[in-house]
């Protein structure tokens, strides 16, 4: 099997399409990268700017540019010496134009009858044979004379939508509600998506429907072309969009590697506990190569953050909540308990309804609270799902902690147990599907937005309980990876990312200036204020990391944060005038708000560039495969999607690159090309000497400012990195602090200087750079 030194994102699109992206492959090679990794290309609902909602998986997506454009793009990757990953989606399929979707269609015509009706997770009988459609405005009474019925075309149409008529039951001149009434699908107020939905569906997304790559015939149409593209050579490996969605993971990915020869595989999985002693572990009987990355990302963001600014940007939570009216801040366990009981109890009702069709009838007559049961499990399952029988014991968790917290439950979760533990029971099946949509709403989608004391700790894989990392707790992580899954992908930014890798890193020196924060967001909120304290340190800190953001991607961040946080505002509601006063901080950071803003930014700037460059070297020096995000070779300042797949002005790239090919050493400074710098002569020394990366020795650094490094030798390869550095500035630099190596010629890629001793001042060291990348003198 073939595996990458390392890989880099792009978001291909109508708006950079295939062809677009071959045009890259020559700067790609440049820049160092091993492989393309590509977003889905299968064939999307048109319009659709990620990909993740495949309506034909039998070919690429013509929005896209094509089969045609796909070859061209191989050819310019082979001919550029490149490998090619392409992220594909096996859980669900798009179904907001059915009209795209040749399954979903005929699925809708022709009812249970339909060949494609097994292919997708349709509890029919609750809807009395019929797909419910959650589109419609009111009730059918009240919108009736919108919906037309177009014997002629064979189809209904509201608004923008268009259903299939069933053969022949439109012939007879019927009235329109007569006609409604005879088809495999049924018209719904779109509310009801929440709690009457009859299809498994991607999380909360009633467009994205869930489907049942566990029948063979299943998988093998939705992967056809997939494994065309690997079998021919075409393709080189595969990212695995949302596995835990799917019936069993594990066999699914057996049945991918079988059909595909082997090839090299990776999930997104989300691991609870990252940056803990105790972190949650990648399935090892899977046919995985490793996870994501995003187990890395919380590692190496929290060995960067001050754990001394714990308590007092605690304090200041505290008193933005007293200030506001607010209750007193949760422990964490407890926000996340609260936030995924309520997605339980609103969006994921229709998915708790049909676990309780699950159970067998005479447990659904003698526990008559087995839905608010199944609720609090739910919201007390500690991690995305169990793989039963493995993962029993969290299961056994939940319900320890779901009657501790509900002792009136106790009897009724004592029963359900054992259901929810036999792996062959429909009913813990659908359970173990349920409890990721839960986390992942319930958590990155609410708590995230709830839990606001510093941005860095929100972000995907992370649990921002865990405030900080130490080196030795970083070093035993990346020893555990190299040791355990060494090809496994490690990433800083991803299209998912809440925030940019150079966002979190500057919100990193807060935790070294909490009362200089405080002062500063005082400032801010006398200027404009939402009116909900804790909101606003969220929304103060995003215009911070990202300063300066155009104000139209703020304001769209910013509603966006309010809703999920679904505090003062929600998706389903909005309140006009709590949203009036959040676009007022937004437009005051451009007016009166100025000024201060671009006093601190200019403060803190530098600390966040050293952050940044820290982060970076750890990422692409450390043990794993790096991704590098489309764009992230320069400062990385995007917010939550669509942000992070805005366009990349790859030009510019390019000409730093040539510019630092021709000797020059840039500053650190707005323009992110030391970071260029930095990922370019990392990523070609990966590339082209695998031979210095073969295992993983932390190294000593002693001195009156140790703590401020971290060091590792992967054999051969010695990668340095500055932590902390504002308080590395407050004590007037390294001092007498010393790296202690093997002596002997060696060459920091990074600034061409030599090093021969077995002592290496650190001040001399990150003279020009807060890291260093040593190599011996023949490698560089």
């Amino acid at each position: 099997m073939r595996a990458p030194a390392s890989t880099y994102r792009l978001q291909v699109r109508a708006g950079f399409d295939l062809d677009a992206a071959a045009h890259l492959t020559g700067y790609l090679r440049d820049l160092g990268a091993d492989w393309a990794h590509l977003s889905p290309l299968l064939q999307a609902t048109s319009g659709s700017d990620h990909g993740y909602d495949v309506v034909d998986p039998g070919r690429v997506d013509e929005q896209r540019g094509g089969t045609e454009a796909f070859a061209r793009f191989v050819a310019g990757a082979r001919a550029a010496g490149l490998g090619i990953l392409v992220d594909i989606v096996p859980n669900h399929m798009g179904i907001s134009r059915p009209e795209q979707n040749p399954w979903w269609w005929d699925v809708l015509a022709h009812g249970r009858a339909s060949p494609f009706a097994e292919a997708f997770d349709i509890d029919w009988d609750a809807g009395d044979g019929r797909v419910r459609v959650p589109i419609l405005a009111g009730s059918i009474d009240d919108v009736l004379g919108d919906v037309v019925v177009d014997v002629e075309a064979g189809v209904v149409r509201y608004g923008d939508h268009l259903l299939p008529l069933a053969p022949g039951t439109a012939d007879d001149g019927a009235d329109p509600a007569a006609v409604l009434g005879r088809q495999h699908w049924e018209l719904v107020h779109w509310r009801r998506e929440a709690s009457d939905l009859t299809h498994r569906r991607f999380f909360a997304v009633s467009t994205l429907a869930g489907l049942r790559v566990e029948v063979p015939w299943v998988f093998a149409q939705s992967h056809a072309e997939i494994v065309r593209w690997v079998r021919t050579g075409q393709v080189d490996g595969l990212r695995v969009d949302h596995p835990d969605g799917l019936l069993d993971p594990g066999g699914y990915l057996a049945r991918l590697d079988a059909a595909t020869g082997g090839v090299y595989v990776l999930v997104e999985k989300i691991l609870e506990r990252s940056a803990t002693d105790d972190p949650e572990r990648l399935p090892a009987w899977w046919a995985a190569d490793g996870t994501t990355g995003y187990d890395a990302m919380a590692e190496i963001d929290r060995v960067l953050v001050d754990p001394a600014g714990e308590r007092p940007l605690d304090a200041l939570d505290g008193r933005l909540r007293a200030e506001t009216g607010l209750p007193a801040p949760q422990p964490w366990p407890d926000l996340v308990h609260d936030a995924k009981r309520m997605i339980a109890d609103t969006i994921q009702v229709s998915e708790i309804r049909r676990l309780v069709r699950c159970l067998p009838a005479h447990v659904r007559s003698t526990v008559p609270s087995a839905h608010d049961a199944l609720a609090e499990l739910l919201a007390c399952f500690p991690v995305y799902r169990s793989y039963l029988p493995a993962g029993r014991r969290w299961l056994d968790e939940a319900a320890r902690e779901a009657s501790r917290r509900r002792p009136d439950l106790a009897a009724a979760i004592e029963t359900l147990l054992p259901l929810l533990a036999d792996p062959g029971a429909d009913v813990a099946r659908r359970f173990q599907q349920t409890t990721g949509p839960v986390m992942a709403k319930g958590v990155e989608d609410t708590a995230f937005y709830r839990a606001t004391r510093l941005g860095t700790l929100t972000e995907v894989g992370g649990d921002p309980g865990v405030f900080a990392l130490s080196v030795d707790g970083l070093h035993r992580a990346f020893a555990h990876r190299q040791a355990a899954w060494p090809r496994s992908m490690t990433a800083l930014s991803t299209h998912d990312t809440k925030r940019g890798e150079d966002v979190r890193a500057r919100l990193s020196v807060l935790a070294e200036i909490p009362d200089r924060w405080a002062s500063v967001l005082e400032r801010l909120r006398g200027i404009a204020s939402s009116g909900h304290g804790p909101f606003d340190a969220l929304l103060w800190q995003a215009i911070v990391g990202s300063w300066p953001a155009a104000p139209g991607r703020l304001h769209a961040y910013a509603e966006k944060a309010a809703r999920e946080a679904g505090e003062a505002t929600t998706w389903w509601d909005p309140d006009p005038g709590f949203e009036r006063r959040v676009h007022e901080v937004v437009d005051a950071a451009s007016g009166p708000a100025r000024d201060v803003l671009a006093e601190f930014t200019a403060e803190i700037a530098p600390f966040g560039w050293s952050n940044s460059l820290s982060a970076k070297t750890l990422q692409l020096a450390g043990p794993g495969v790096p991704d590098v995000y489309q764009g992230s070779e320069l400062w990385e300042t995007s917010l939550v999607d669509p942000d992070n797949r805005r366009r990349v002005d790859f030009e510019v790239r390019r000409g730093l690159l040539e510019r630092v090919d021709a000797g020059w050493q840039p500053p650190i400074d707005e323009s992110g090309a030391a970071k260029l710098l930095v990922v370019a002569r990392s990523l070609r020394l990966r590339r082209d000497r695998p031979d210095l990366f073969t295992r993983y020795t932390p190294m000593t650094v002693v001195g009156e400012a140790a703590d401020h490094a971290i060091a590792f030798d992967r054999g051969g390869a010695l990668a340095v990195a500055t932590r902390l550095p504002v308080g590395l500035a407050g004590r007037g630099g390294w001092g007498d602090t010393v790296l202690l190596r093997h002596a002997g010629p060696t060459v920091d890629v990074f600034t061409g200087r030599g090093f021969e001793g077995h002592r290496v001042p650190m001040g001399d060291l990150l003279t020009t750079y807060p890291v260093a990348l040593l190599v011996p003198e023949d490698g560089a």
